[in-house]
């Protein structure tokens, strides 16, 4: 929960943020002066012994206040800024309520706070909302005729969701919808009546785009607080959170994973039952009745005793059900052979569903952030009317990932396809070329308006964590070509091999750009430079090597690395699928890139001193 303060052009953003020692909530406080696109972490605005959330900020009499939730104090509490942003001190307990995301606001001469009050005996959690009036907001308040306004399902929206506004006259209060997760939404009511004795509210459209990404969206999962202010040029800045990750889904997952697992255990006895490799549940030596040698005191307690009897009985049924099972279900025959075969299969998607849900995360493709700041690039494919099939799969996929700001196609021949014809969260951009050349991949392209460009041939399928992950080592980099596919070029004879030469000699010097990030004005500009016009005419010529170029004309501008490498999870060829392939003779196509090589190296210098080593990061990225 957030909330934020305008003061000339600097923009005070405070908000709860977690105590990792003392696991609860703080009010941290970060400002912007450039309108909200960067932001420098303040500190800690306000402490207290108990969690504290939901920091609403206003102005009274010359002072500035806050009101944060401290509901686990079961006090309503209101502080005074003695040095804003970073002092504050106890101004007075307006009340001895336990209220949860209050605000308060003037309207028509009286100070009105809206709160929710889940201690109460039949509360509707997330369903409940309260309205106080005062004429001050310290008080004394009385409460609205109608408390409580709501107390019903959690999803219409009663608790509140953000600073509520005013725009054309008219009043609007910020819910959250929690119906299927805390904080699944955020809904927007315009006040049509607030007095002592009425209230009406209507829910208006939020005005928010959903991102057709999904889970992978920034707010995929839930965005449950939403603070909207006008700025003095009047402008309108808005603050909005989100997250990728329902409320208690790491809980749900570790109970749903556990779960499995343990029925895996219960079918694992139960197969070695069926095969003979178990001939009892609980061991004999551990029923009371097998004890060994004991004395007429313990004897007589074991007579007397109801649990000592139950245990025995319970030991002796479950030994004696193996044999049962056995009887029943003999797996010599073919329905026996059918039944163990169902049930180890059962085991198998069990245990995956277990691992799956205790460590296979959430299910979204989150960005890695660089700094605490993150950043979107530009996706750039290259191909033609023949692998289409292969651009509707990839288009439907990438544009899902987090970072992808747009996708530009590159139609190098044939009747292009419509930007519509695409199942796509993001804008899809066809650029239709006159010829049908290699080189046009790397053309200056003025309407890409990221720094960053993923060159991505579109016959490769990869996850979007591993996008993201080659994406975060490009903005260490930006100078330098990142990407999923290494080669080396050594030797006396410039011979192009595939990545086990690569790995065989624990290095590499280049890195294809059929998958690799780049910074766009930049090598856009050196492919189209007066020295790469030799370059360019050869692989015209020969059809191929245009990435191969790409490496010579980074290594000929720098003396420092130019390339790094991000090893995918896994990457998949369409095209062998789909039969479409632009080099399906391997040899003869290694061949031209030989050639390439030698050419390239008498025009711009050879690579052989060159060599970045596998496992140089202390991320493991590149193993």
């Amino acid at each position: 929960m957030f909330d934020h303060v305008i003061q000339g052009d600097t923009i005070y953003l405070f908000y709860e943020t977690k105590n990792s020692i003392t696991m609860q909530g703080d009010i941290g406080v970060s400002c912007s002066i450039d309108k909200g696109a960067t932001w420098q972490h303040l500190g800690i605005a306000l402490d207290e012994d108990w969690h504290l959330s939901y920091p609403y900020i206003f102005d009274y009499n010359g002072n500035i206040y806050m009101m944060p939730e401290g509901s686990q104090k079961g006090e309503l509490r209101l502080y005074r800024a003695v040095n804003f942003p970073m002092q504050w001190t106890l101004d007075k307990i307006i009340m001895k309520k336990a209220l949860v995301d209050s605000f308060i606001i003037p309207h028509e001469g009286k100070f009105w706070l809206f709160g929710s009050d889940q201690s109460g005996i039949g509360t509707e959690k997330n369903g409940q909302l309260e309205i106080w009036y005062s004429s001050s907001p310290h008080g004394p308040w009385k409460p609205h005729k109608k408390n409580p306004i709501y107390n019903t399902d959690k999803s219409v929206g009663a608790r509140n969701g953000g600073r509520p506004f005013v725009y054309n006259g008219n009043l609007y209060r910020v819910g959250q919808d929690c119906g299927k997760t805390y904080g699944r939404r955020t809904r927007v009511f315009k006040v049509e009546v607030l007095s002592t004795n009425e209230f009406k509210e209507v829910e208006v459209p939020l005005g928010v785009e959903v991102s057709s990404k999904g889970r992978n969206a920034w707010n995929g999962a839930r965005s449950h607080h939403l603070d909207v202010q006008q700025l003095g040029s009047g402008e309108w800045i808005a603050v909005l959170d989100g997250d990728r990750v329902p409320s208690g889904d790491a809980n749900r997952r570790f109970i749903l994973g556990s779960a499995a697992v343990i029925a895996v255990s219960v079918i694992v006895i139960l197969v070695g039952m069926l095969v003979g490799a178990v001939k009892c549940i609980v061991p004999l030596s551990w029923c009371p009745h097998n004890m060994g040698k004991r004395s007429d005191s313990l004897l007589a307690w074991e007579r007397s005793n109801v649990l000592s009897s139950k245990l025995r009985l319970f030991c002796s049924r479950l030994n004696r059900a193996s044999s049962k099972l056995r009887a029943r279900i003999r797996p010599s025959t073919c329905m026996g052979t059918l039944i163990l075969v169902l049930t180890i299969v059962v085991a198998i998607f069990l245990m995956c569903s277990g691992v799956k849900n205790i460590y296979g995360g959430s299910g979204a493709h989150e960005p890695y952030p660089l700094n605490g700041h993150y950043s979107q690039f530009t996706l750039l494919t290259m191909t033609y009317d023949a692998r289409l099939w292969n651009l509707k799969i990839y288009v439907k996929h990438y544009s899902r990932c987090s970072s992808v700001r747009e996708i530009v196609v590159v139609w190098n021949k044939g009747i292009p396809p419509q930007s519509s014809d695409f199942d796509s969260a993001v804008p899809v951009r066809i650029r239709v070329e006159e010829e049908n050349s290699l080189n046009n991949r790397f053309k200056m392209d003025p309407s890409i308006k990221t720094r960053a460009v993923l060159e991505l041939d579109d016959d490769i399928m990869m996850t979007c964590d591993d996008v993201e992950r080659g994406f975060r080592v490009w903005r260490e980099h930006p100078d330098r070509i990142v990407g999923f596919y290494p080669r080396l070029i050594n030797g006396n004879h410039l011979k192009y091999q595939g990545e086990k030469h690569a790995r065989n000699h624990n290095g590499y010097n280049i890195i294809l750009t059929g998958a690799a990030f780049i910074d766009g004005p930049m090598a856009f500009g050196r492919y189209w430079s007066e020295k790469a016009a030799a370059g360019r005419a050869l692989v015209d010529k020969y059809f191929n090597c245009e990435d191969v170029l790409m490496n010579y004309l980074y290594a000929n501008a720098s003396l420092s690395e130019v390339v790094e490498y991000v090893k995918p999870t896994w990457a998949i060829d369409t095209s062998k699928i789909s039969g479409v392939a632009i080099s399906r003779n391997t040899k003869a196509h290694y061949g031209v890139r030989s050639n390439c090589l030698m050419k390239f190296s008498d025009m711009y210098g050879s690579l052989l001193h060159r060599k970045s080593y596998f496992s140089s990061r202390k991320d493991g990225w590149d193993l």
